[in-house]
């Protein structure tokens, strides 16, 4: 989204992106045929929601282990070198095909089932590797290796943390024995000699990802296709990122969002509070790193829940929740450092701001003042049941039906709006095609709901894919817990884009586009 120029996008998690060829999950090398779709659909971003490292059992992409590492549950494992020259899928033993089959048998993601056989598949192609590769020096031992050092900022750490987690049966290293709980020197460094296969094992793993990730990477470029990362506010209390910095992070209270539509009492998140004081002590290392990591991955990146920077909700132990800081002066300064540091740090890589819920007015016009575009979400874009016109969005935001954390616009038009809703967005003139419009989800309705989004004065608009087609699966229900959520999978394979009703979706996108000056691809 650069000055003068305005952009349209489609927003898709990576795990939601079906392909003939995948294990039941969306996989990093289906991504390429995927940005090729949206260029000829006219469209010039791709948004996702996180790829990093999430715990074993997890399912939601913001629980994370490693705030750097790629997860390995999106690698396609035909893509990898090492796993076809020691077999293939027929190198996996007769139980873990079985399981492989019935995951890519499945609606949703058998998340558990697929890391498990992956994990498989990657232990086979790292015997492989060392085999012909690593104990040979080969040159792609070498190109190894110069991962290794051009990462080991944070893949040392991370890779101690995996291997240490692994052999003590992924207990929380807050459970591990005192001396490497707390990363006393001695006790790191006899653990890292103890587990130095496995260490390399993860590291080999991420080298991996890293080469897939930069071929998608480069196809993407060459049709113009920005892609857009999400990068979640907060860590897990057991990842790597918290036991290497353990000073920068307070365990005794966890961070969560106040009172808001989504829940009445506010949400406690279970994870810990950042020490920004002993984080400025550190001169912001670790922000700095995440964020440089960042722009070497993705276009553009969304930074969820922003207004956490300027001030969190915290619960403590038998208290209330509250904001931290608690006054506005301080809350400004925190946010605009932190957010500075942030852009720097970034590079060329263009930072969204994630500014919805309950967010004070400053928020806004600081990210502003600060050049940062935030979001304006059609449905919450009202004041005493008035919407507002969408041609006075600023420039500098982001226009959208909707959000992973929302239901589909084909929901909200028939189920949520409501009768005055529905008569209140006609009132716009954007939207008078919808005057004598009923509950039913038409493909007038939703032609005119998109035509008036993509004429929005945001510089960018962005709608989930469901949105472009008019389907009605949504990705996650806030504050619940459960297989429906983090599970969605597109209608086609990314081999059936451009043909049947796919081709039918492009063609009106590459249509809307066009329409409203949108360039893409």
């Amino acid at each position: 989204m650069s000055e003068g120029r305005r952009e349209a996008g489609i927003l898709l998690p990576l795990f939601s992106v079906r392909g003939r060829r995948d294990w039941g999950i969306g996989e990093i090398a289906d991504l390429a045929p995927l940005v090729r779709w949206l260029a000829a659909a006219g469209h010039g971003l791709l948004q996702l929601l996180p790829i990093v490292e999430t715990a074993p059992g997890e399912r939601s992409p913001y629980t994370v282990l490693s705030a750097f590492a790629i997860d390995s549950i999106y690698l396609a494992l035909r893509e990898v070198e090492d796993f076809v020259a020691a077999g293939g899928e027929a190198a996996l033993a007769p139980d873990d095909r079985t399981r492989l089959d019935g995951a890519r048998e499945q609606a949703n993601i058998d998340y558990d089932a697929v890391r498990a056989v992956k994990r498989r598949a990657l232990e086979i192609a790292f015997e492989h590797f060392l085999a012909t590769e690593w104990r040979g020096r080969s040159a792609r031992a070498a190109a190894f290796e110069g991962f290794r050092a051009a990462e080991a900022d944070w893949l040392d750490s991370y890779s101690l943390f995996r291997a240490c987690k692994e052999s003590r049966d992924e207990g929380p290293w807050t459970a591990w024995e005192p001396a490497l709980r707390d990363r006393e020197p001695t006790a790191v460094a006899v653990a890292a000699r103890q587990v130095e296969r496995r260490r390399l094992f993860h590291e080999y793993v991420q080298w991996v990802a890293a080469e897939q990730w930069s071929a998608v990477r480069r196809e993407a470029t060459a049709v113009g296709v920005r892609l857009k990362g999400d990068l979640p506010f907060m860590v897990a209390g057991d990842s790597a990122d918290v036991w290497v910095r353990q000073d920068e992070f307070d365990l005794g209270c966890n961070v969560g969002a106040p009172p808001d539509a989504f829940s009445e009492r506010g949400q406690d998140w279970g994870l810990p509070v950042y020490r920004w004081d002993a984080m400025a002590a550190a001169d912001f290392r670790w922000l700095r790193g995440r964020m440089a990591r960042a722009g070497r991955l993705f276009d553009a990146v969304r930074v969820d829940h922003v207004v956490g920077y300027y001030r969190m909700w915290i619960f403590c132990p038998g208290a209330d929740g509250r904001f931290v800081p608690d006054d506005e002066t301080r809350q400004l300064a925190l946010g605009e450092r932190l957010l500075g540091v942030a852009l720097s740090a970034a590079g060329r890589t263009q930072v969204i701001a994630e500014d919805l819920g309950t967010v004070p007015p400053f928020v806004r016009r600081s990210l502003t003042a600060l050049g940062i575009p935030g979001y304006r979400v059609l449905r919450w874009e009202e004041d005493a049941g008035a919407f507002r016109d969408p041609l006075g969005y600023p420039r500098l935001s982001v226009a959208t039906s909707g959000t992973h954390d929302t239901s589909t616009l084909a929901a909200w038009w028939s189920d949520e709006l409501g009768d005055r809703g529905r008569r209140a967005l006609a009132s716009v003139p954007l939207f008078a095609a919808l005057h004598d419009a009923g509950a039913e989800f038409t493909p007038a309705v939703h032609g005119a709901l998109l035509d008036g989004l993509y004429a929005a004065g945001s510089d960018l608009v962005v709608v989930p894919l469901q949105d472009a087609f008019g389907g009605r699966e949504r990705v996650n229900v806030p504050a619940t817990v459960g297989p429906h959520n983090w599970g969605y999978r597109m209608p086609w394979t990314v081999e059936e884009l451009g043909r049947g009703s796919s081709a039918a979706v492009g063609a009106r996108l590459r249509s809307l586009a066009a329409r409203h000056a949108r360039t893409g691809g």
